[in-house]
């Protein structure tokens, strides 16, 4: 893995020190047809709406058709062996998220390495989550919540959307550092869990802003923390985690990647231009709107946020000794 980690960190930093005004020369010709931009999930998820806003917005700035194809399945495994199998022309993107650093090691056995097999363009969104309960849970606060939760001890159900979903292994994070014990309920999808949230099947969901922000303003459910390291602007009042448990930080995200040996100038032409998106008031709002936070940055800054998430997300496979199902 560390070795893994070097090349692709090297590989990220070869291409952001390239001049992009060179880079850019030689990417004159690109693209000269359409685009293919793979996704690993179902059509209407948050990667899925990411990787579309910047499809449209590459359509109209480089002149030639950015397509999404949904290759759901898996565990984001099929789409993401597709990608990785793929010519590394510049003519297949893969928008990846944060579950490929998480099936790198759930799975002992995968047909491509994430790490190896990608080159990062530009990390896109970052989707927070939110601690979340039923009313019905008698408690107000994340310390509450804990107390609650240890005087109870297996007697809370925590719903998530699939196994090794991002709010399955913010919920194992959590355990990990408070020693709290749940039962863990995956669904095919957050929509699933929140469903049951609403309804007291579970008591409690780690989940996305963009499934569960709605029904935190309605009342429906309680928000106890938001898994940024800071306050959200647009949701006061509801504390970061990181208030009670310093260094947690668990968020989904979503970012543009190319099979590896794809050409620099064609990496970092897409960079300035995803840059670019990133910087454009209505994108920004869009993403906003779907309970995302705008990212950007260079493809070096994304390889070595892949990285990191990878070590984290390794921790707490290995802690919980949480295995692919």
């Amino acid at each position: 893995m560390k070795l893994q980690r070097r090349r692709f960190l090297s590989i990220a930093g070869g291409i952001a020190a390239l001049p992009v005004a060179a880079c850019i020369a030689r990417a004159q010709t690109y693209p000269a047809r359409s685009v293919r931009v793979l996704v690993a999930t179902t059509a209407g998820g948050a990667t899925d709406l990411a990787a579309r806003l910047i499809a449209q917005w590459l359509t109209e700035r480089l002149g030639q058709s950015f397509v999404v194809e949904n290759r759901p399945g898996g565990n984001n495994n099929i789409g993401t062996e597709a990608a990785a199998r793929s010519p590394a022309d510049g003519y297949t993107l893969f928008m990846a998220n944060s579950v490929n650093t998480v099936n790198a090691s759930l799975y002992q056995k995968l047909s491509y390495n994430f790490i190896a097999d990608f080159v990062p363009v530009a990390h896109v969104v970052k989707s927070p989550l939110l601690l979340m309960v039923h009313p019905s849970v008698p408690v107000k606060s994340v310390p509450e919540f804990i107390a609650y939760a240890k005087a109870n001890p297996g007697k809370l159900s925590a719903g998530s959307g699939g196994h090794g979903s991002t709010g399955h292994m913010a919920g194992s994070l959590f355990q990990m550092l408070t020693g709290v014990k749940m039962v863990h309920l995956p669904y095919r999808g957050e929509s699933l869990a929140m469903t049951d949230l609403l309804g007291g099947q579970v008591q409690v969901v780690f989940a996305t802003t963009g499934s569960g922000l709605s029904y935190v303003k309605a009342g429906t459910v309680r928000a106890l923390a938001v898994t940024t390291p800071a306050e959200l602007d647009w949701l006061p009042g509801v504390p970061p985690m990181a208030t009670y448990l310093p260094g947690f930080e668990a968020s989904g995200w979503s970012g543009l990647c190319v099979p590896k040996n794809t050409p620099a100038a064609i990496v970092a032409l897409l960079n300035k231009e995803i840059n670019a998106a990133l910087a454009d008031p209505k994108i920004r709002q869009r993403l906003l709107d779907l309970g995302g936070v705008p990212a950007g940055g260079t493809p070096d800054a994304f390889a070595k946020f892949i990285a990191h998430e990878t070590e984290n997300w390794a921790k707490v496979v290995k802690f919980a000794g949480i295995k692919a199902e």
